[in-house]
């Protein structure tokens, strides 16, 4: 009975197009959801969801700072068709969000447009003003689990964004970012597919290494005062990539 009743309220807590918790968007494409229970959802008004796109459970889809934030008359989060956002992911948008077709996300990643700011060293960070920064994330890319998306991003199409990635700045089309911050460790060529992208070796210069040796008197032997040793030039290691 209990498992009933929570399919039950699933069914009825889901947001789609046809429901009014659907007609409150700027947009609300044919056969989009947003799954029950939802996160934080409000600034609907300035919300547009293009059509077959889910967003899972306990993901929150927000505009503004607080329900009720006026943000003019445009909307400032754009999410496209057939995107599949993962369970108890964040997207806030203060200023512009613009997410393609066809973007998956794993769950629990996080985008933004706005970051606080702390041009005040003597102020708390949090009540100085935050600065708002566009975010675009191109049609087709894949944000693996637990991506944090910076305001000011822009990564390109067909991406593959690794899991625990923090994305800031730009990222060309057609490759695999890594890391924190996230760097290409993988690049798409016509000519030869997917493929590490060449890194130069840095080379510590040969150096003299003064060893002294101690004077040992033995009759008939001449005595070493000092010997010189050339150490070869050693090239450091490659920063490890992952796959």
């Amino acid at each position: 009975m209990v498992h009933a009743a929570w399919r039950r309220a699933k069914d009825l807590g889901t947001i789609t197009a046809q429901s009014d918790a659907g007609r409150r968007f700027a947009a609300f494409g044919a056969g989009s959801l947003i799954a029950f229970p939802t996160g934080s959802v409000y600034g609907e008004r300035w919300i547009e969801i293009g059509d077959e796109t889910m967003i899972a459970e306990l993901a929150s889809v927000c505009a503004g700072m607080m329900p009720g934030h006026d943000l003019g008359p445009e909307p400032v989060l754009r999410i496209g068709d057939r995107c599949v956002i993962g369970r108890g992911s964040h997207i806030v948008a203060h200023s512009s969000i613009d997410i393609g077709d066809d973007v998956y996300t794993g769950p629990y990643v996080y985008i933004t447009d706005q970051n606080h700011s702390y041009a005040d060293p003597d102020m708390p960070i949090g009540r100085q003003w935050p600065v708002n920064s566009s975010v675009r994330i191109g049609a087709g890319t894949w944000l693996g689990t637990g991506v944090i998306v910076l305001p000011g991003s822009v990564i390109g199409r067909n991406v593959v964004v690794a899991a625990g990635s923090v994305v800031r700045g730009e990222v060309a089309d057609r490759c695999v970012v890594a890391g924190v911050p996230a760097r290409v460790v993988k690049d798409f060529s016509p000519d030869s597919g997917w493929v590490r992208p060449m890194v130069e070796t840095p080379v510590v210069e040969a150096a003299a290494v003064e060893v002294p040796v101690v004077e040992v008197p033995v009759v008939g032997v001449p005595v070493v005062e000092v010997a010189v040793v050339e150490v070869a030039a050693i090239p450091e290691p490659a920063p490890a990539t992952g796959g």
